[in-house]
């Protein structure tokens, strides 16, 4: 069932009332810590505008170090780099936003991307990821529901070799759709709707919740199987602000882990702990061997080993201030940011 959308109003009243109910003790963030990159992608290639928006992360499991990065252009296309920043391949594509891979049973690795080239009819636009070249196949353009495609996120594989591919177009409406290269195309499945425009999105596949962030109002739980949904980490808490941008998940043991948001609107980082999505800190990613991060849009991260430059797990967040090249991704070590909440923490204490 599509749940009916709300005025702003009820929106600014819901985001009120959640703030409220809030401890004082967990409503601040600040001051967030500084961390450093310690290393960045290539450039992309469109220069002087908006353009890099998310990357996707796949592991390398027999050689961590040789892991791939995919990120979006939504100017023109698909870059995969590896872990120094190399750029590797390039495909091109109008209109491309997020990104999210599977690897399949049968070893390949899924690459879907949000297609927004058609404003009235989201699409995926999918293709497959060659582990030893770095070079990305297309394989098809599918429509996913109506509204311009924004946001897109992936299960892990089922052992049929299915993915849920969920989708959220700029207009608020989640849909899911299963799909396996090759075999019939399913009908999408409308699964709810949040009240503004929404973009980032994971699946926290343990305990079958959708997260999604809303722009203007924060973060969603959305249980996979009824659709019904909670407004878990509103924003004007002092953790986020608008606009609420990429999400990542950090998974450990059966339902623990960490929540990842972009809080574009203060170039910050928050980070809550699952399963109850309880504010943990903030984050900034500040000059060092490397740039800055501002304006982030998509992040990514993974906290298994990447080998000796980041042993600890890989966070990945696309930089929207790169002067004087154009826009790229950073990568930073998440046990490092792990560290530096940690000693804040106890700082406070």
């Amino acid at each position: 069932m599509i749940r009916p959308f709300h005025s702003f109003s009820l929106i600014t009243l819901a985001i009120a009332a959640a703030c409220a109910t809030v401890p004082p003790e967990r409503r601040g963030g600040d001051p967030a810590v500084a961390v450093t990159a310690r290393a960045e992608t290539a450039p992309v290639g469109t220069i002087n505008e908006d353009a890099a928006d998310d990357p996707a992360i796949w592991r390398n499991a027999e050689d961590p170090a040789k892991s791939l990065i995919v990120g979006t252009d939504k100017k023109g296309g698909l870059y995969v780099f590896n872990l120094a920043g190399r750029q590797l391949s390039f495909l091109p594509a109008q209109g491309l936003n997020n990104v999210d891979l599977a690897q399949l049973p049968d070893g390949r690795v899924l690459v879907a991307a949000s297609d927004r080239f058609d404003p009235e009819t989201a699409h995926v636009h999918i293709s497959v990821l060659d582990k030893q070249s770095g070079f990305l196949e297309p394989i098809e353009r599918a429509p996913v529901g109506a509204g311009e495609g924004y946001g897109i996120c992936l299960s892990e594989p089922d052992g049929e070799g299915y993915v849920e591919i969920f989708s959220a177009p700029k207009n608020g409406v989640i849909y899911s759709l299963s799909y396996k290269p090759g075999a019939p195309a399913a009908a999408p499945r409308t699964l709810t709707s949040v009240p503004s425009q929404p973009e980032g999105c994971v699946v926290d596949d343990r305990t079958g919740t959708l997260y999604v962030g809303e722009e203007l109002a924060g973060i969603w739980a959305i249980d996979i199987a009824s659709g019904e949904k909670r407004l878990v980490a509103p924003t004007g808490t002092g953790m986020t602000v608008p606009d609420v941008e990429g999400l990542a998940i950090a998974p450990e043991g059966e339902k623990g882990g960490y929540l990842v948001a972009s809080s574009q609107g203060d170039n910050a980082f928050a980070v809550y702990r699952l399963p109850g999505v309880e504010p943990l800190g903030r984050f900034r990613i500040s000059e060092g061997a490397f740039g800055s991060v501002e304006e982030t849009d998509g992040i990514e991260l993974d906290p298994r080993s990447f080998g000796p430059d980041f042993p600890g797990g890989l966070f990945v967040a696309q930089d929207g201030v790169n002067p004087p090249a154009a826009q790229n991704f950073k990568l930073a070590r998440w046990d490092e940011i792990l560290a530096a909440l940690e000693a804040a923490r106890n700082q406070v204490r």
